[in-house]
């Protein structure tokens, strides 16, 4: 019964996207990848909106039910409530009719198994962004060509296709006729010259296509935060901004909840919260900026990195050969496969370890042994790990918490039913 609603919500959303398109003249700019998808949305909005009327969604309405609610500005209702599609359908139908507000909607598209990106091609998008090609939902892909295959279908549905070329193989774009962004020499789009500012970010010059080079300053922290910060501004000159405007608009790209956000904890210590997901490219990123971290104890807590199917034993055994014990004093690990692949690596290179079943334990555990001043980085995917529950003990103002992921009544509830007690 789920199945065939959610077919006939699809087909009428998608019929009432393609004449939204059809009647009114605005830009849509898609983004697709294996990582930092949210946060590259979310940046390329912000640095928009300053110039621009911008409709985006700041969680993370990827899928098929989903992505059409975003242009029309709703919320998903349950796909049982009859009267709520139809008071949606409805209302679009007055929306289709009216004109339209915005400018530009940056959308988020996702895919958890082959065939899915290519369902997006009624969006025809002017701008797709394609932000990393890495391991995804391996249990169902299997092998990193048919992600490459996956994500890169944008091409064939998109005006301008903007791709990641430091974190792409470049087999999958060759004579693709896409734009590239990156630090890599000969992109189009290119980061250089970045000068670290520990735990406030980083400055970096831009040189955007054949435009003057620029500073701006990242204030996500590490590598993956230049990368977004580039992939907004490219995003935005593609859309037609001009460097005036795009310089005033990366200045409204700051940290997102769960995404290398800098918190305040206990005893003067300060948190990286980057748990609204984990895969090994960003986790070591995150590792080089904790080890970057000028502080008297650095301590990690790496819970599970989930969707990775047979390749989470090589995932987890690479983040834990990454630990260094010369920069790290606690390696905290929460789930199956972190404690038992990760705390192994990450053992064998000499770190001080400590094996937790849930992200409850693993917080008070941290914070019994939390020194002044300590940095902490937390990583971990959500379901069975929810490594953001182990850092509220750990916050200096128990407010923050609602600056934490996944911190609705939802959320809260599959938390308490996944380690009750």
């Amino acid at each position: 019964m789920k199945k065939i609603l959610r077919s006939i919500v699809c087909t009428i959303l998608e019929w009432q996207v393609r004449r939204l398109r059809h009647k009114h003249r605005f830009q849509v700019i898609v983004v697709a990848g294996s990582i930092s998808k949210t946060s590259t949305k979310l940046a390329t909005a912000h640095t928009l909106e300053v110039s621009r009327r911008v409709i985006y969604q700041t969680g993370n309405y990827n899928d098929r039910v989903t992505v059409p609610l975003v242009l029309f500005g709703h919320q998903l209702p349950s796909l049982l409530n009859v009267l709520a599609w139809l008071r949606i359908f409805v209302s679009n139908e007055a929306k289709i009719r009216l004109p339209y507000f915005y400018d530009v909607a940056v959308l988020e598209i996702g895919t958890d198994n082959p065939g899915q990106i290519k369902r997006f091609a009624y969006l025809q998008p002017d701008i797709a962004v394609v932000t990393a090609i890495t391991p995804e939902h391996m249990e169902f892909f299997k092998t990193l060509d048919r992600v490459g295959a996956e994500e890169l279908k944008v091409c064939d549905f998109s005006d301008k296709v903007l791709v990641n070329a430091d974190d792409t193989p470049a087999k999958y774009i060759q004579d693709r006729g896409v734009l590239t962004y990156g630090q890599s020499s000969g992109v189009t789009y290119q980061a250089s010259d970045i000068n670290p500012l520990g735990l406030e970010g980083s400055d970096v010059e831009l040189q955007l296509g054949t435009e003057p080079p620029f500073t701006a300053r990242a204030h996500i922290l590490g590598t993956q935060g230049v990368k977004i910060l580039l992939a907004a501004a490219a995003t935005a000159a593609l859309a037609g901004l001009d460097d005036d405007e795009i310089q005033k608009g990366l200045l409204e790209v700051k940290p997102f909840a769960g995404r290398m956000q800098v918190l305040q904890g206990v005893r003067n210590s300060t948190i990286i919260d980057d748990t609204y997901n984990a895969s090994p490219a960003p986790v070591i990123a995150a590792l080089d900026v904790l080890y970057a971290a000028e502080a008297p104890q650095r301590i990690a807590i790496l819970g599970n990195m989930n969707e990775l199917g047979d390749f989470s034993e090589e995932a987890h055994r690479q983040v834990g050969a990454y630990c260094r014990k010369d920069k790290l004093d606690l390696v905290v690990t929460i789930g199956p496969d972190a404690e038992k692949y990760l705390a192994h690596e990450a053992a064998a290179q000499g770190c001080l370890i400590k094996s937790c079943s849930s992200p409850y334990e693993a917080g008070e555990y941290v914070k019994a042994h939390l020194a002044e001043g300590a940095v902490v980085l937390a990583e971990g995917s959500q379901n069975g790990v929810f490594a953001e529950e182990s850092l509220k003990t750990l916050l200096a103002n128990p407010g923050d918490a609602k600056r934490l992921v996944r911190q609705s009544a939802y959320w809260l509830e599959q938390k308490q039913r996944q380690f009750p007690g």
